[in-house]
C-alpha cells in the first residue's frame, strides 16, 4: 500500500503521477493524517473497471444457473464458439 500526504501531491505532482504509472497501484492520499483520496493511473483504473465488469457478468451468470437457467457442457460451449468463429 502506497500512502502519501496531500502536501506531496501538491508539491511534487510529477513524481506522484510517475509512481502511480510505474507501480500500477492505487496511491492513498492523506490530509491531516487521515485518509482522503485514492489516486491511480488511468491504465490501472480502466483495468480495475474491466475486472469489475467481468465479475459482475460472472455473478449474474452464476445467479441465473442457480435459478435454473439451462447450462452447456464444455463440449457444447466449444462447439458454439467454433461455430461463431467460422461465421466471422
Amino acid at each position: 500500500m502506497i500512502i502519501k500526504a496531500s502536501a506531496a501531491l501538491r508539491n511534487d505532482y510529477a513524481s506522484i503521477a510517475k509512481l502511480a504509472k510505474d507501480t500500477k497501484e492505487p496511491i492513498y492520499i492523506t490530509k491531516n493524517g487521515e485518509g482522503d483520496l485514492v489516486l491511480m493511473s488511468i491504465e490501472a483504473f480502466e483495468k480495475r473497471e474491466q475486472i469489475l465488469r467481468l465479475r459482475e457478468k460472472i455473478l449474474q451468470a452464476e445467479q441465473e444457473r442457480v435459478n435454473g437457467a439451462k447450462t452447456l457442457s464444455v463440449s457444447e460451449a466449444r462447439q458454439r464458439l467454433r461455430e461463431r468463429v467460422n461465421d466471422v
